[in-house]
């Protein structure tokens, strides 16, 4: 399995897409410049845009690296060949799925120590009237990384359906968009004013929220931007869904690749 994780993350930075979407992170040095269009809140700006551009660039690598990876190996009948050795058809899901994940990762970790430095230059230049909370900026960086580590679970089961690029990155955007949402939907059909909705699109919107992925859940930029608190209850928590939901899709994708017919 640590062969094909090494092999992914190899053949990550040789694919033309990482390539794309690496350039769209040369636009973080110009964050300073366009913080200083806010009069009152520069620091606050620098770290909303930082933080933003960072989740765009993980949410383009999970869509692109975990819905192509799969279909990519199968069209260069490279999945043929590794099948042939002594390994599962599970493992090899499981590692391609763990070296994409582990590049996020990374990603997430070389993004964010820039980000933090053009939030001290920023901050230095522009004292802000709350001190910079750094520890909710590493965890939120960190859980934005987490949320795209399921988003990527998502794309891993679409991938092992179908036998094109279509539904794995449409439907992984779909599922992304929906779980975004779900929580407030779910508060607004349960609050008083939601009491006007009606019984059935009230159950549909229940059941949406426990079946997809919560990834509201997982946004932490509010407490990175003003300060707010963050609970130890409530990250572990996050975490331990997290770890329960992507094994529950990773299980489903590995039943369903198992029975697969390679053409």
């Amino acid at each position: 399995m640590f062969d094909i994780v090494r092999i992914t993350i190899k053949g990550i930075f040789r694919d033309r897409v990482f390539h794309g979407i690496l350039m769209a992170a040369l636009l973080l040095p110009l964050v300073p410049s366009v913080s200083q269009l806010s009069m009152r809140q520069v620091t606050e700006l620098s770290i909303t845009l930082s933080l933003s551009l960072i989740s765009f660039i993980l949410l383009l690598l999970a869509v692109f690296l975990g819905g192509t990876s799969l279909w990519k190996d199968m069209e260069r009948r490279y999945t043929f060949s590794v099948l042939s050795l002594p390994i599962t058809r599970s493992t090899y899901l499981l590692g391609r799925f763990l070296g994409v994940a582990l590049f996020l990762l990374i990603t997430a970790v070389v993004l964010g120590g820039v980000a933090c430095v053009v939030v001290l230059v920023v901050s230095g230049n522009y004292p802000p009237d709350r001190p910079v909370v750094w520890d909710n900026i590493y965890l939120c960086v960190l859980f934005d990384a987490l949320k795209y580590i399921l988003l990527l679970a998502v794309a891993v089961l679409f991938s092992t359906v179908s036998t094109s690029f279509f539904l794995p990155i449409f439907g992984t955007i779909s599922a992304f968009l929906v779980g975004s949402a779900s929580q407030q939907v779910y508060d607004y059909v349960h609050s008083p004013a939601g009491q006007l909705v009606s019984p059935a699109v009230r159950s549909a919107a229940t059941a949406l929220y426990y079946v997809l992925p919560n990834f509201s859940a997982f946004d932490l930029k509010v407490n990175a931007i003003y300060g707010v608190p963050l609970t130890a209850a409530g990250l572990a928590l996050t975490v331990g869904y997290l770890v329960i939901y992507a094994a529950v899709l990773l299980a489903i994708a590995s039943a369903i690749f198992q029975k697969r017919e390679m053409k």
